[in-house]
């Protein structure tokens, strides 16, 4: 069995299609069908249900995805074990998009300056879906707004940045920051994502109940609109800011408490321990 044909199949399942999986692969829609065609002429049963443009896991299939998870993560490590330092292999980041644009491109650079031989695969999401893809060991590890909860003894955090919560609006407030709030339509980072609970806190001890114009979960969006004048927002200053809001105005709020945190969260059981190390100490070098 081609270790590689699990891939396709594991792939066709996190995306939730054939089209989605080849563009991940960089395959054609026609070869992940072909290996997930021949895995189940191996195995004797269907392991995809096909509707429409989407293909989901039969029971079987989710039967059989842990072991095929752990073989597909095995085979990967091969690389990795003739490499006395342990840096030669492949490694999976999940990063919000914050981190994506702001941070990440500068830590991939540090990698692979000091690692050559380490092929990093990016993973896009949410805090709460990458706390999950970790947990799940579909990823290595994820630069995400540190969990309100405590973590399970299986897991670890390392502490990336802290970001202090800002006022972003298109013009020099008039009076003071509540005042602003006030008197602009507020457009709310959403209060559901992990992120979002620090400006309600702020509002909420100022004893401001603001109508919300919307609520968004992608803050450069909120940033796009913000310098479109379309109303003003409390934000994290994240990296970038500045580049992507350059005519608006940033105003800091001071108090550390408002502040959203990123970490860097992995398994504290680990194969490659020193990928992990390496990761760590790159964002340390950046930040």
């Amino acid at each position: 069995m081609d270790s590689r044909y699990l891939r396709s199949l594991i792939t066709t399942i996190e995306q939730g299609s054939i089209a989605e999986a080849a563009r991940a692969e960089n395959l054609t829609a026609a070869a992940i069908s072909q290996r997930i065609q021949a895995l189940e002429r191996e195995l004797g049963f269907p392991l995809l249900s096909r509707l429409a443009h989407t293909a989901r896991p039969t029971e079987a299939c989710l039967n059989l995805l842990p072991r095929a998870r752990h073989i597909v993560s095995e085979v990967a490590l091969l690389a990795g074990d003739i490499d006395p330092k342990g840096l030669t292999g492949t490694i999976k980041i999940g990063a919000i998009s914050t981190a994506m644009t702001g941070m990440l491109p500068t830590v991939l650079r540090q990698l692979r300056q000091n690692a050559p031989n380490l092929k990093p695969g990016i993973v896009p999401g949410t805090s709460r879906s990458l706390y999950q893809a970790v947990l799940d060991d579909e990823i290595d590890a994820a630069i995400l707004v540190a969990p309100a909860f405590e973590l399970p003894k299986s897991l670890q955090m390392r502490n990336i940045r802290a970001e202090s919560l800002v006022l972003l609006s298109r013009y020099a407030p008039q009076g003071d920051i509540p005042a602003t709030l006030q008197s602009r339509p507020y457009l709310r980072y959403d209060p559901n994502a992990w992120g979002g609970r620090f400006a309600e806190k702020y509002l909420k001890d100022q004893g401001l109940e603001l109508g919300a114009m919307c609520d968004l979960d992608g803050l450069e969006t909120i940033a796009m609109l913000v310098a479109d004048d379309v109303g003003v927002s409390l934000v994290p200053h994240w990296p970038g800011l500045e580049k992507l809001a350059h005519e608006c105005v940033i105003t800091r709020i001071p108090d550390p408490g408002y502040a959203r945190k990123l970490v860097l969260l992995s398994k504290l059981q680990h194969p490659r321990p020193s990928i992990l190390e390496l990761l760590s100490q790159a964002f340390a070098i950046k930040l």
